[in-house]
C-alpha cells in the first residue's frame, strides 16, 4: 500500500503535513530536515522543489526558493540527495513543485526517479487536470505515484466532484484565495468553505493549506478535515535554526493540545 494511503487509512485526524523547501536553508540539509521532522512527530512532509517562479507561493517560500536555486539545487541534485531517504525516513514523502521544470527534466525519468527513491506522490498546481488525465495519469499510476490535487473557495462544485473522483489519497484544500502565508487565525468565512467541502461527503480526506501557522490554526483546520498543511511558518524557523530540538519543538507547539490528546490515546 502507499504510504500516504496507509497513513490515512491509520490516523483518524490530527495529521500533520510540514512543507520546506530543497536545498534550504542550505544545499545539504534536505535529508536531514526530513528526519528531524519525522523525530518531532510530522506525519506527512512535502518537500519543495524549487522553481524561479513560483507562483501560487507567498513571499516566504518565494524566498527559499530563490536561496536554494542560489545554492545550487535542482531536480537532479534532489534525487540524488534524496537516495538514501528510506535509509533514514519512513514516512509518507510527497515532492511539490512546478510543471515545466519536470517536463525539462522528462515526465518518465522524473517518475522513475521519484519511485527509485521511495517518493509518495506529487503536487503540482499548475497541472490541469485535464492535461494530467490525457498526458501523465498513467506514466503517474504506472510508478505508484499519488497526485494530490488542490481546490479553493472559489473551485466550483463540478470541478470539484471531477478531483474527488480521479484522486486516489488526499485534496489539498487551500484555505483561501491567494498565495501562501501564515495567518494567525481563521476567518467566518474560511470556516463557512470548510464547512461546505466537509459537507459534501468527498470519497477521499482532505488537508487544509495555507495561512497554518500556530495551534489555533492548526486545531481549527483539523476540526474541518483530516489535518493541515503548515510551510511558510516552517521556513521562517528554519531561517534562524535547523536543529533538532528547535524543530521538535515547533512541531510540538503546533500541535498544542492535541499532542497531549493524541499521547494519552
Amino acid at each position: 500500500m502507499n504510504r500516504i494511503n496507509k497513513l490515512f487509512k491509520e490516523r483518524e485526524g490530527d495529521i500533520l503535513s510540514v512543507y520546506f523547501t530543497a536545498g534550504y536553508p542550505q544545499l545539504d540539509d534536505t535529508l536531514k530536515i526530513a528526519k528531524s521532522l519525522e523525530e518531532a512527530g510530522a506525519d506527512l512532509i512535502e518537500i519543495g522543489m524549487p522553481f524561479s517562479d513560483p507562483v501560487a507561493d507567498g513571499p516566504t517560500i518565494q524566498e527559499s526558493n530563490k536561496k536554494a536555486l542560489d545554492n545550487g539545487m535542482s531536480i537532479k541534485v534532489l534525487f540524488d540527495q534524496l537516495k538514501e531517504l528510506r535509509k533514514e525516513v519512513s514516512m509518507p514523502v510527497i515532492l511539490m513543485g512546478y510543471i515545466n521544470p519536470i517536463l525539462q527534466y522528462g515526465v518518465e525519468q522524473f517518475c522513475e526517479s521519484c519511485k527509485a527513491v521511495g517518493v509518495d506522490g506529487l503536487i503540482i498546481p499548475d497541472l490541469p487536470i485535464a492535461e494530467y488525465l490525457k498526458t501523465h495519469k498513467t506514466v503517474f499510476d504506472k510508478y505508484d505515484l499519488k497526485n494530490v490535487f488542490l481546490v479553493t473557495p472559489q473551485t466550483s462544485v463540478e470541478r470539484i466532484l471531477t478531483i474527488d473522483q480521479h484522486s486516489d489519497s488526499f485534496i489539498y484544500m487551500v484555505s483561501s484565495a491567494g498565495t501562501t502565508g501564515a495567518k494567525t487565525a481563521f476567518s467566518e468565512e474560511n470556516t463557512k468553505y470548510f464547512k461546505r467541502i466537509n459537507n459534501m461527503g468527498l470519497a477521499n480526506p482532505t488537508l487544509i493549506g495555507f495561512g497554518i501557522s500556530n495551534s489555533e490554526t492548526f486545531q481549527q483546520a483539523a476540526h474541518y478535515s483530516r489535518g493541515a498543511i503548515i510551510g511558510s511558518a516552517f521556513i521562517k524557523l528554519l531561517a534562524t535554526s535547523k536543529e533538532r530540538d528547535s524543530i521538535s519543538e515547533f512541531v510540538k507547539e503546533i500541535r498544542g493540545k492535541m499532542q497531549d490528546k493524541r499521547q494519552k490515546k
